[in-house]
């Protein structure tokens, strides 16, 4: 959890409130840390020390209200009683995934146990969403154009970017590498670049490489990213290394580490986890997680992001890889609708425990999951 600075969701925030004549309940979308607490609607954080902590805390234990009330109110940590919380969202993230292919198929992904058909997101529907979703752009960081695609396998790859430019929005990519050709890193440049970059490049190893991500790509990927490594592609460039922690692991991080140190790409390491159950391997919950209270996956999944397929359907998160819990449909619906709808809402009331989720709920698996202790 990170201090920001606050992010007015409507007009009417902005305005003092006649707290005294209103039943105020404490926000029930809280991320309550040890020693600081963030409210995913307003990405604020207000840690020990600060003022009006105490008070927050002793109301979140079940206090009584204090004087600090109506200022505790305004900044959005308690909210009127009788309101719908679920139904608010301060959208900070976009999965906009154009197409279903992915060249790969890493061991650490769904895709390499059940690959899916390939579809392809007309772009007419591609370009409404980015219009409907421009709205926002005030609040969202970045339209990252993945989810188990490989985004550079689109032959509309630069022509996708340059729509979420021209959307006001800024595009992230998360790739392989294998289709970052010179002349594409060249156009990006062209244009400006991207938000983020992301490489998941997990080995420097050939073999090794052809064997835990079905194709032998090693060789391209290295090109490429040697032609991009001191180019400003994006204003954020990464360069994940994946594994699971072992000895291999690390040195794999130290090769990569070297092998690209002065460049533009910070290496970083990174555990893999079991995608709530779809791959057999990394980390996962130890037992399921019982008294649900938030997520803490880049925020909070169901208040700040939304997932959207090649088929138009919104996701309830990146983590459904079945498209279990479907909460929209965007050949039928607007984003607004969708965010601000009835089975959006319900997924907030189970993640957040104001409700109790059905025992198989996709967040009981989840390492990201928040839950009290039993």
């Amino acid at each position: 959890m990170k201090t920001e600075s606050l992010t007015i969701l409507n007009a009417a925030d902005t305005a003092p409130r006649p707290w005294s004549a209103t039943e105020l309940q404490v926000n029930p979308f809280l991320h309550v840390g040890p020693d600081r607490i963030y409210n995913p609607l307003t990405d604020r954080t207000i840690a020990e020390g600060e003022p009006g902590y105490a008070e927050l805390r002793a109301l979140v234990a079940g206090g009584s209200p204090s004087a600090e009330r109506a200022r505790l109110a305004d900044a959005g940590w308690l909210v009127p009683a009788d309101s719908e919380p679920e139904r608010r969202f301060l959208l900070k993230y976009v999965s906009l995934e154009a197409h279903t292919v992915c060249n790969q198929a890493c061991y650490f992904c769904p895709v390499s146990v059940a690959p899916r058909e390939d579809h392809f997101m007309p772009m007419d529907l591609y370009e409404r969403i980015l219009g409907e979703l421009s709205v926002w752009r005030d609040t969202i960081e970045a339209v990252f154009m993945i989810n188990y695609n490989e985004p550079t396998a689109d032959k509309r790859f630069v022509d996708q970017v340059r729509a979420i430019k021209a959307a006001g929005l800024r595009p992230a990519v998360l790739t392989n590498g294998t289709g970052l050709t010179p002349s594409r890193v060249d156009r990006l440049v062209e244009m400006g670049g991207l938000r983020f970059l992301s490489i998941n490049l997990s080995t420097l190893d050939r073999e090794r490489y052809t064997k835990e991500r079905g194709g032998d790509h090693l060789g391209l990927v290295l090109k490429n990213l040697d032609y991009a490594r001191d180019r400003p592609v994006a204003e954020k460039m990464d360069m994940v290394v994946l594994g699971t922690g072992n000895e291999e692991h690390l040195r794999d991080f130290d090769e990569i580490s070297r092998r690209f140190a002065g460049s533009r790409f910070e290496v970083k390491y990174f555990e893999v986890m079991d995608r709530t159950g779809h791959v057999q391997i990394g980390h996962r919950p130890a037992i399921p997680n019982q008294r649900l209270c938030g997520c803490d996956n880049v925020g909070s999944r169901p208040l700040q992001h939304i997932h959207i397929t090649p088929r138009g359907q919104c996701l309830l998160c990146c983590e459904d890889y079945d498209e279990k819990y479907v909460v929209g449909d965007l050949n039928h619906e607007s984003v607004h609708e969708v965010l601000t709808g009835p089975r959006l809402a319900l997924m907030r009331r189970w993640i957040y425990g104001l409700e109790e989720a059905p025992k198989d709920f996709i967040c009981r698996g989840c390492t990201f999951a928040l839950a009290r202790p039993s």
